[in-house]
């Protein structure tokens, strides 16, 4: 008989609260004065946990279909610009072929990637132009390049002094795209590091460390944040457990999966994700 699993239910819930709260923040609610009109934070809330229950249950599922005992999800609550730190399951058994790792690997990021689109083009389509000027204390949020082509088709052009508000589903849709490139990083234990470990093999280590590399010189010229997951990622390791039939290759279609993965992270990464004005 299986245990009811408690830690998962009372993790996801906090997780529900913390982003409830930063979705009536952002909504302009003191929920401090205003405790009951902390709903507002819904839509921002719903969809955000929406996209990482698809990236999650993805992992858990493929982890079920190929034997692979795995957790349920532990969501992470935290008191951050988004509520959250995001979630994961922890798998308890090796995994067997190339062809499994690949499933387990990039099932969550494309799952947690197709939400988060429609997300973000049902939110831009509800999100606004305003002056710049007129925004005191604005967080600017970088753009990775399907984010801007999404807005620019849907929203327009936007004018010199004048900058997008999104609304908050296209928030969650833009963090959506930020979380799934950050798992797709391909190094190491991410997502993104199966991945590359499923189509190179022993390769992958170099590749790893070469990467690592690329992040500290991106946190020393461009952004601060990659620092802290360069450093991180050394701590964590360079390299991916071996899995036990290796000599097993990767079919043709998983090799497609694979390369549409690193795609989607080549059009999702934003070198800039956040700054201050």
């Amino acid at each position: 008989m299986r245990k009811f699993p408690y830690l998962h239910v009372f993790l996801f819930l906090l997780t529900f609260l913390s982003t409830l709260a930063v979705g009536a923040l952002n909504a302009g609610v003191d929920i401090i004065k205003d405790p009951f009109k902390i709903y507002k934070g819904l839509p921002f809330s719903a969809t955000l946990l929406c996209i990482l229950l698809a990236h999650e249950f993805s992992h858990f599922l493929a982890s079920r279909k190929h034997g692979v005992q795995a957790t349920l999800p532990y969501f992470l609550p935290a008191p951050t610009l988004f509520g959250t730190l995001g979630a994961f399951i922890k798998m308890k058994s090796p995994i067997n072929t190339r062809n499994a790792l690949m499933d387990i690997g990039a099932s969550g990021p494309i799952a947690g990637f197709i939400v988060a689109m429609v997300a973000t083009i049902i939110g831009l389509f509800l999100s606004n132009i305003v002056p710049v000027n007129k925004v005191q204390g604005m967080i600017t949020l970088g753009d990775s390049l399907l984010f801007k082509a999404l807005t620019r088709l849907i929203v327009g052009s936007v004018p010199d002094g004048h900058d997008v508000i999104l609304h908050p589903v296209a928030f969650a849709g833009w963090i959506g795209f930020f979380v799934t490139a950050l798992n797709l990083i391909p190094i190491g234990q991410l997502d993104g590091g199966h991945i590359m470990y499923a189509l190179m093999g022993e390769r992958h280590a170099k590749l790893s460390m070469a990467l690592v590399g690329v992040m500290v010189g991106l946190g020393l010229l461009v952004w601060e944040g990659w620092l802290v997951w360069g450093a991180l990622l050394i701590i964590l390791g360079f390299r991916h457990p071996p899995i036990i039939y290796s000599e097993i290759p990767l079919d043709d279609r998983r090799k497609r999966i694979g390369w549409f993965a690193v795609a989607i992270f080549v059009f999702t990464f934003i070198p800039v994700p956040i700054t201050i004005v």
